[in-house]
């Protein structure tokens, strides 16, 4: 009998405060899994309890994640070229320098195709080196130069852009032609670009893309063009910019890193 008294004894007793705190804490990765809709890893969900000002390890977080069974999406493998390409006329003033001491100086641009059940919906995009933003971006049922256009005079618009900014691009048809020149003549934007075949040269364009695969467009079918053009809108303005946690800022959403430049430009 005291044996079995001893056992209800234990089953009575109180949770540890150590049991407590590890049930607290994965009720917080929870919520930041969620938040991120299963795209985070436990660095980003560390990174982000950090900014909660929840103290946990990296791999505390790893473990609780393991214990609740999250996976975070994972992006397809995909095969790189490594086809060597001639000079061309266009220089790359770049050399895979991803990186930028200041917004609107360095910006990078690329084309994806998303499918819908009524076809392809072309996706032009110019993204900051410096803040990781998406500041200009245009959809359309073509690739053609206008679209390509409408993103960089898009991103002219929402963002300050120095005179003589840099815009890389890969060396597609649409990027070399001469009306798009013109256009980055207009906006005072310098022509990069990288060697034709080498995705590294613009892998950052490139990254983004594969990010918005896998975290969205992958999970999603989409009946109508129009139904893909506002859930890629509602990916970049509300989630994307505002909200994702970027490794290459510390873990930071682009738009908090470019509201802390223009804090200091302003006071300047």
């Amino acid at each position: 009998m005291e044996a079995k008294s001893g056992y209800y004894d234990w089953r009575s007793r109180p949770e540890s405060a150590t049991a407590q705190r590890y049930e607290e804490l994965k009720q917080l990765v929870m919520k930041a899994f969620e938040t991120s809709d299963s795209t985070y890893g436990y660095r980003r969900i560390h990174a982000q309890m950090l900014r909660w000002g929840v103290a946990a390890g990296p791999e505390l977080v790893r473990r609780l994640m393991r214990d609740l069974g999250l996976r975070p999406c994972q992006p397809r493998p995909k095969r790189w070229s490594l086809t060597q390409a001639a000079p061309r006329l266009v220089p790359d003033l770049v050399g895979r320098d991803f990186t930028a001491d200041a917004p609107g100086k360095k910006l990078v641009g690329d084309i994806t195709y998303i499918p819908t059940g009524e076809g392809w919906l072309y996706l032009a995009t110019v993204i900051d080196c410096c803040t990781k933003e998406v500041i200009g971006y245009a959809m359309d049922d073509h690739y053609q130069t206008p679209l390509i256009s409408r993103a960089i005079r898009n991103a002219a618009r929402n963002r300050r852009l120095s005179h003589g900014a840099i815009f890389h691009s890969d060396r597609g048809s649409n990027y070399m032609s001469t009306q798009y020149a013109d256009v980055l003549r207009q906006l005072g934007l310098r022509r990069s670009a990288g060697r034709t075949g080498i995705c590294y040269d613009n892998s950052m364009a490139e990254s983004f893309f594969g990010t918005l695969k896998n975290e969205r467009v992958s999970r999603v079918t989409y009946p109508t063009r129009e139904a893909a053009r506002r859930d890629i809108t509602r990916y970049i303005e509300h989630w994307y910019n505002h909200r994702r946690l970027h490794s290459a800022i510390g873990y930071r959403p682009p738009r908090e890193v470019h509201a802390e430049f223009e804090e200091v430009r302003l006071a300047a």
